[in-house]
């Protein structure tokens, strides 16, 4: 991909068109996000993150940012493992700031389960995770889940977290990856492709946003790639674990 093009799923645009067309995909499924995540996934995704809040072990006094945390699925987690962490050990509460470029995702996740109330450890911004509204050395562990691929410049957005993290702050990245078998891979393809839009098209109404979610998916860098890139990025102690057998992967790294 050269600076002057930005995938969209299959197609390549102009990098300045790339956040308007990432928005109204957004735009149209928030109301129904978290449910086709489960009817995707079968309810798999959330025991990958599951695994993937266990990984970040949050902590009393933690500063958390929680990027593209859209409805807020990975910050309640976060708030929630940091509680019972503070209930073992005391200190103060940790502080999970979502950044999600979409406002109607965001709206979403504020106006669920009376959020406020439930989770005061939770705040909610409008950002660019290429640009995030944060101060350098700032953080003590960010998060961004199934995030990445919609950003214009992965190696920015990843330069972006390394900057607002502190020294030996933690860097946690889940998205869906490349399956590591070739009859996986091939079995993952006619699932996609065929099950997929027709989920979102019968659910969401919307047939055009899921084929994009599934393109946009085999555009993404591969394991090592993206491993690669967060080591450019100031990232050390880079590790790769793939969930069922590599449809999802976790990469870990922390600020140097």
């Amino acid at each position: 991909m050269s600076d002057t093009q930005a995938s969209f799923g299959y197609k390549d645009v102009d990098p300045r068109e790339k956040p308007g067309l990432v928005r109204g995909v957004f735009d149209r499924v928030a109301r129904r996000y978290d449910l086709m995540n489960d009817l995707m996934s079968g309810g798999v995704h959330r025991l990958w993150k599951d695994a993937t809040a266990a990984r970040m072990n949050p902590q009393p006094g933690e500063l958390i940012i929680d990027c593209a945390g859209g409805t807020g699925d990975m910050a309640r987690r976060f708030a929630k493992m940091a509680r019972a962490a503070k209930h073992r050990r005391g200190g103060d509460d940790a502080t999970v700031v979502i950044v999600d470029y979409n406002a109607e995702m965001v709206m979403a996740g504020r106006g669920r389960d009376d959020a406020a109330r439930l989770w005061p450890e939770i705040a909610w911004a409008v950002g660019d995770a290429q640009n995030l509204p944060l101060p350098d050395a700032s953080a003590d562990a960010y998060c961004i889940s199934f995030g990445l691929r919609n950003v214009t410049d992965i190696s920015r957005a990843l330069r972006e977290a390394r900057r607002v993290l502190k020294p030996g702050g933690r860097f946690l990245c889940l998205e869906f990856s490349r399956p590591v078998t070739e009859a996986l891979g091939k079995a993952y393809d006619a699932y996609s492709f065929k099950v997929i839009p027709a989920i979102g098209a019968a659910v969401a109404k919307d047939r055009e946003s899921y084929q994009y979610l599934v393109e946009s998916i085999r555009r993404f860098p591969d394991q090592e790639t993206l491993a690669g890139l967060m080591r450019e990025a100031g990232f050390g102690r880079v590790s790769v674990t793939n969930f069922s057998g590599g449809v999802a992967a976790l990469h870990q790294g922390w600020a140097v």
